[in-house]
């Protein structure tokens, strides 16, 4: 059983560190926000397990992370691809999208694999600021809570508030908050320059208006936009 373990655990660093290391196309990328726009749509539309409006009103940014994977074998690791966008607190307009990659682990006994789609929802400017550093802990850098769900929410979002980032996950067709206390977010470099150009920052996107914007990000913007409208 340890070799088993062993072996799976080996198996799982290198499928993590195989999924940073291949060079990719503005087609690639373009092709997760599509992914993103899917997750965020079922997220909304849900009638009775979606994540409340007036929370997605009330963002400053969104971080979209679809099929992210858990695999465990005593030691388990999730790792995923997405993008997050800020919301200009004045305006209520979206930014163009910032590609950025998370990653958790965890130690107990648990073996197998899952995806997940994972939706964080920034509540403050400085939840968009922490993830712009190189490296950024959920819970460590900012506080980071389960978010509620349902139309009835409202009276504990108010609760939730003093929570820089609200996270929520979706499997099996339903969405639930969910503890990230010590998952590591950090900006996707080979993505954003497939998508943005070399040059072009996170910081860039959000604040100074620079990057790509596709017709699919275009998509996800109106989807957005509808949410929050």
């Amino acid at each position: 059983m340890f070799r088993v373990c062993c072996a799976f655990i080996t198996l799982i660093l290198i499928l993590v560190n195989s999924n940073t290391c291949l060079a990719l196309s503005f087609e690639e990328v373009n092709q997760r926000i599509i992914d993103c726009n899917s997750v965020m749509q079922k997220a909304i539309e849900m009638p009775d397990r979606a994540i409340p409006r007036d929370l997605l009103k009330g963002c400053r940014g969104l971080a979209i992370f679809p099929n992210v994977m858990k695999l465990g074998a005593l030691l388990g690791v999730g790792f995923g691809s997405g993008i997050v966008l800020r919301r200009d607190e004045q305006t209520g307009q979206w930014s163009k999208p910032v590609f950025f990659s998370i990653r958790s682990g965890s130690f107990g006994p648990q073996f197998g694999a899952q995806s997940t789609d994972l939706i964080l929802v920034v509540m403050s400017e400085r939840g968009v600021q922490g993830l712009l550093e190189e490296s950024f802990t959920l819970g460590a850098d900012v506080s980071v809570a389960a978010g509620p769900i349902g139309r009835d929410a409202s009276a504990e979002t108010n609760l939730r508030f003093d929570s820089s980032i609200l996270s929520y996950s979706r499997a099996k067709g339903l969405f639930a908050g969910i503890s990230l206390t010590g998952a590591s977010v950090k900006p996707d470099r080979e993505a954003n320059e497939a998508y943005h150009g070399t040059g072009v920052t996170a910081q860039d996107v959000f604040y100074e208006g620079k990057g790509a914007l596709s017709d699919n990000a275009r998509l996800l913007m109106e989807t957005l936009d509808n949410a929050t409208r």
